[in-house]
């Protein structure tokens, strides 16, 4: 009677050690995330050049903008990221207090992606407005929202920070 119960126990212990077996395999792999790009990395300085200027569109690409900071293994880092994002073309209508650039349901998400990006702001981020844009694409500079910084060519920044030996991360 014993040995019938020692034999399924064996057969348990032996799914269990097996399962045990390869999930301890698999971890390096599930955890190997940015071992490439990260190798000897100590930390990074990057701009963001945003163009893209569509609400909901938006508020997907800036998660993954927000995650580029706060994903653990670059706050494992040894230094701290420095963010910057440079607002130029269509994206500068985003950055505006002005409801009649938008529908109803466009308003509703540019005003989730302006929380975003005070969020940003609160972590540190460096946000800038391309006033020159803001121009062209019809943005009265007084109704941008707090918290922007204002530069007259948001191309000069892109290409300071580049200069700066910040990298270059392109959302048109």
């Amino acid at each position: 009677m014993f040995a019938g119960k020692d034999k399924i126990g064996r057969r348990i212990f032996g799914v269990f050690l097996t399962a045990a077996l390869v999930a301890l395999m698999a971890a390096p792999v599930l955890a190997a995330g940015y071992d490439n790009a990260l190798k000897s990395v100590t930390g990074y300085d990057a701009v963001f050049d945003v163009s893209l200027g569509v609400p909901d569109e938006s508020n997907i690409v800036f998660w993954a903008v927000k995650n580029a900071y706060e994903a653990p293994e670059v706050k494992a880092l040894a230094k701290a990221p420095n963010i910057a994002i440079v607002f130029h073309g269509p994206a500068v209508k985003l950055l505006s207090a002005d409801k009649s650039l938008f529908t109803g349901a466009e308003w509703a998400e540019v005003e989730k992606f302006q929380g975003l990006l005070r969020q940003m702001k609160k972590d540190g981020v460096t946000l800038e407005v391309c006033l020159y844009a803001a121009e062209v694409m019809g943005v009265d500079k007084a109704t941008i929202i707090p918290g922007i910084d204002r530069v007259d060519n948001g191309f000069v920044s892109v290409i300071g920070y580049q200069m700066q030996g910040y990298a270059v991360v392109r959302i048109p």
